[in-house]
């Protein structure tokens, strides 16, 4: 039995006629009291288990949203785009074609997830990012600002994809790997992350960018060519012994060798 009712409102947009929803039972997972209203979709095919949509959320043509998942503000969930689990989609977020958004995900800020792409686990895409074709964005990783994920790239892990940064074709982002900026990912080599080492025991993620470099180091951002001014700088404050110096010392030469190694390998442009 379903545990919502159709409403005599009703939404036209374009040749679809949407219904808004009102709870017949409580949903304690969703903080829904029987009674309740929801948001609005087209069929009953639309919604079901213990699935909610809210506010003005629209779910609408073959779409789906089941299990215990949650679809509200003005968000659309449409195409044959499927939200299970218990992820969220919310605010301004598009779902749509063949995407999945599972488990405990988040889609939400003004995102987009269509295609093929896959988003769950933890993972969590917001504000104008954008994940589509057969990418995957998985557990703790996030994708945010106006970030972009397509082909069949993976981001996974701890990583962070944010600001106008791409990820195309075969790369894989993962780990602590934090890319963001102008940052140009089209395959695997194109990112590298490392850590923890250093003085901070901090990781490190240099990534190509259409120009160049760039090279995080904790919190700090450069190039490979500002890397000695700035660790002569952290060692001012070390105030460790002589063997400990040297070790960390050492340690970001290494770190330098294998950048400059790895931009090489990339060749002009």
């Amino acid at each position: 039995m379903n545990h919502f009712e159709f409403t005599a409102d009703e939404l036209i947009l374009g040749k679809h006629t949407l219904r808004r929803i009102r709870a017949t039972r409580d949903l304690p997972t969703h903080d829904v009291k029987a009674g309740d209203l929801g948001g609005w979709i087209e069929s009953s095919d639309n919604l079901d288990e213990n699935a909610w949509v809210g506010g003005n959320a629209r779910v609408y043509e073959d779409a789906r949203v089941f299990g215990d998942a949650f679809v509200f503000g003005d968000a659309r969930v449409f195409g044959d785009a499927r939200v299970c689990g218990a992820a969220f989609v919310f605010g301004d977020a598009r779902v749509f074609g063949d995407a999945l958004v599972f488990r405990a995900a988040k889609v939400f800020g003004a995102a987009k997830v269509f295609g093929a792409a896959k988003v769950f686990g933890n993972a969590r895409v917001y504000w104008d990012a954008l994940v589509c074709g057969a990418a995957q964005v998985s557990g703790d990783a996030q994708v945010s600002g106006d970030a972009f994920v397509f082909g069949d790239a993976r981001v996974f892990g701890d990583a962070r994809v944010s600001g106008r940064a791409g990820v195309f074709g075969d790369a894989r982002v993962s780990g602590h790997a934090w890319v963001s900026g102008a940052a140009r990912i089209f395959q695997p080599q194109d990112v590298l992350t490392l850590g923890p080492t250093g003085s901070e025991s901090v990781f490190i993620t240099l990534f190509r960018t259409a120009a160049s470099h760039e090279l995080w180091v904790g919190c700090w951002q450069g190039t490979v060519d500002e890397l000695g001014a700035e660790v002569e700088r952290r060692s001012q404050k070390w105030g460790v012994d002589l063997k400990t110096a040297q070790q960390w010392r050492a340690e970001y030469q290494a770190l330098e060798t294998l950048c400059r190694q790895r931009i090489n390998s990339w060749g002009p442009g």
